[in-house]
Formats: structure tokens, sequence, C-alpha cells
């Protein structure tokens, strides 16, 4: 609609070992850009906000909050943590799979992710984004629902009990079949 060329930035967070979120609506933003720098803090990580366009173009009620104002931590030098020569890149690598661990297995457990099944449908829908309100749409409570609103790590297991509920599952993703491929290889 806007561009010829919108890339699927999941590619990156994956690349980087970062988390990523991804918000199906406009309040989503809202509150996932909250958690965002909550996880930031509490994993010292960077966090990124997939926002595709249909989100980015979206219009939904938003409830506004009292503004919350942290206290600014001071600056401390670290080249360790933050110069990546070889050297130290080679010691920040153990950090970074330990961190990518820890949030995979909050991944697994957190509210983002949830199921949303009513009754007993046989079809199973994975999907994040403006794609679940799409599913949502279309399929009503005819499909059972799992949102992923961390798509990066992907909870491994969440999703695998997930399927086996099913007797058909489908991926409904924008841009790449990243999820899918994820699906595919677990």
């Amino acid at each position: 609609h806007s561009s010829q060329n919108e890339q699927d930035s999941r590619h990156h967070a994956i690349a980087a070992k970062l988390a990523m979120l991804e918000p199906s609506d406009s309040a989503e933003c809202k509150e996932f850009t909250k958690l965002a720098f909550e996880l930031s803090e509490r994993f010292d990580t960077p966090v990124v906000l997939r926002l595709t366009t249909r989100i980015s173009h979206a219009r939904s009620l938003v409830e506004c909050g009292e503004r919350e104002n942290d206290e600014l931590k001071p600056y401390e030098k670290n080249p360790g943590k933050y110069v990546m020569m070889p050297a130290m890149a080679i010691q920040r690598h153990v950090v970074v799979e330990k961190r990518m661990k820890a949030l995979a297995e909050w991944a697994e457990r957190c509210e983002i992710n949830r199921e949303e099944i009513v009754g007993a449908p046989s079809l199973g829908v994975i999907c994040s984004g403006v794609c679940y309100q799409y599913a949502r749409e279309v399929l009503g409570d005819g499909a059972g629902y799992l949102k992923l609103g961390m798509v990066n790590p992907l909870p491994v297991e969440r999703i695998r009990r997930f399927a086996e509920r099913f007797d058909r599952v489908v991926v409904i993703e924008e841009l790449d079949g990243i999820i899918e491929t994820h699906c595919k290889a677990h």
C-alpha cells in the first residue's frame, strides 16, 4: 500500500539475537512499548518492537494512563560490554546466549503469548500482529488461536502443546514464513 519493499524485521532480531515484540493493535503498541522497556531492564538487552505498515496505519482505542518517570541510571563506561572487538565479543557471546535462553523461558509463560479457544474447534491458528486481527475477523470462534506477542525468541514448547490439540494447524503471518519455518523445524 505504501512501499514496494517492506522488509521483515524479524530477520534482524533473529540475527542480532534480540527480543522482539509484535503488537496487533494500537492499544498493544502502547502496552508493548512499556513492556519492551521493562524487558530491556530485566534482561539487560535491547528489545525490538515490530510495527508493520498495517499496524502503523491502524487506529483503535487506547487507554491513556499517568506518565511514569523512572530515575535515570548513570552511564558507566564498560568497553567489555559495549565494544565488540574480537576478544571481547568471544566473552560476550556466552552472555548473549544465556540471555536468549532466559528470554525463551520467559516467552513460554508470558501473558502476551496466549491461547484463545472457544469450544472444541478442529482448526488451530498460530499468528501474530495484525494477522491475528484478520484471522479473528474471518474465522471467529471457528478456530482456536495461539496469539504470539513475542516473536523472537518463539516459545517452542507452547507452540508444540497448542498444535497437539488440533486436527489441522495453520500459521498466518505477514511477509516471510518465519513462524511457519520455526514450526516445521521443531
